[in-house]
């Protein structure tokens, strides 16, 4: 590997939590000391930065934490770092500590304000995308959206037995505020009757038709997926409203909520998440800022933070016209 100037480096998680952050941490932390850098962990995200909660890492810190879920870490929101003086701040905490780089795990909002810090001051930045949501573009894969998917196919199967015992509608709403990534894969994997997802405008009239198709009356069940951020409202709305016009369906509603957030992660979770750690890290080490480590077509690629906010990352047509056929 190249080396470089910097002799240490700090790392932070931040937004939501996604299972395989620490993996990705421990990868950070391991990678730094191989290439005999100090690595600080910052604890609280942004927040660390500014009340000074930092520690130095060994690789005993990290040990026993690639199984685990969440962020040994820990993540907040931070208002203050969004302003100039706040950021400010947590730049003189980093270098009163000697830290000279910085690796930021999080979502888009983290980059956006990553991207504004090494903008402003003489730290360079490199990002690991974590989110469940896996909505990040320059990514084909986000740290946490594995775990997450698998922990919604294996929620739903448990439903969908309850369901054909009583023969029911569930509405089962599954987390995207504005992404239905996990909602559109999790209804082909389960076999989902119909999916809304917040990418699809005038969905539920879609579903209408579907449940006025004579097929849908001799199944023995019926499962919906329903991101939380669909225009038509979350599962509670949908389910009222089909009450409403269809009287003669048994309709039931299942949150998932945050257990799509928790878990151990799993092997495709871990793998990545090293990999992408130990990349940021080497990204670092030859000298380059401003960019977000990513995975396409299996391999690592490097991306402008700038790229990632430029549009949406839009769901896959030919998985939304297989969900169509496949719920015939």
């Amino acid at each position: 590997m190249n080396s470089t100037k910097i002799r240490s480096i700090g790392v932070l998680t931040s937004g939501g939590d996604a299972p395989g952050m620490n993996a990705a941490v421990r990868s950070v932390v391991r990678t730094a000391l191989y290439n005999n850098l100090e690595v600080y962990g910052i604890y609280n995200g942004y927040q660390g930065m500014l009340d000074n909660t930092m520690k130095a890492m060994s690789s005993r810190s990290v040990s026993n934490i690639i199984q685990t879920g969440g962020t040994i870490l820990k993540t907040a929101r931070c208002k203050e770092f969004r302003t100039y003086e706040g950021r400010k701040r947590g730049y003189d905490n980093l270098k009163a500590r000697g830290i000279e780089a910085l690796v930021v795990i999080g979502g888009d909002g983290s980059f956006a304000g990553a991207k504004e810090f090494s903008t402003e001051f003489d730290i360079p930045v490199v990002g690991i995308p974590g989110t469940i949501d896996n909505d990040i573009v320059g990514t084909e894969y986000t740290i946490g959206y594995d775990t997450a998917l698998n922990t919604v196919v294996e929620a739903v199967d448990k439903i969908r037995d309850t369901a054909s015992a009583h023969n029911r509608l569930f509405f089962i709403e599954i987390m995207g505020r504005h992404a239905g990534f996990l909602t559109l894969n999790g209804g082909i994997a389960t076999g989902a009757e119909a999916i809304l997802v917040p990418e699809i405008k005038g969905d539920f009239e879609k579903l209408k038709k579907y449940l006025d198709n004579d097929n849908l009356k001799h199944k023995k069940s019926s499962i919906v997926l329903v991101a939380e951020g669909d225009e038509a409202g979350g599962a509670f709305k949908i389910s009222r409203e089909v009450e409403k016009l269809y009287p003669e369906y048994d309709v039931r509603v299942t949150i998932l909520g945050h257990i799509q957030r928790g878990g151990s992660p799993t092997a495709r979770d871990r793998i990545n998440a090293s990999r992408m750690g130990a990349a940021s890290v080497q990204a670092l080490l030859s000298g380059e800022s401003d960019i977000m480590i990513g995975l396409v077509h299996g391999q690592i690629v490097h991306n402008l933070f700038a790229d990632t906010k430029r549009e949406k990352r839009k769901l896959n047509q030919q998985l939304l016209d297989l969900m169509d056929i496949l719920s015939i």
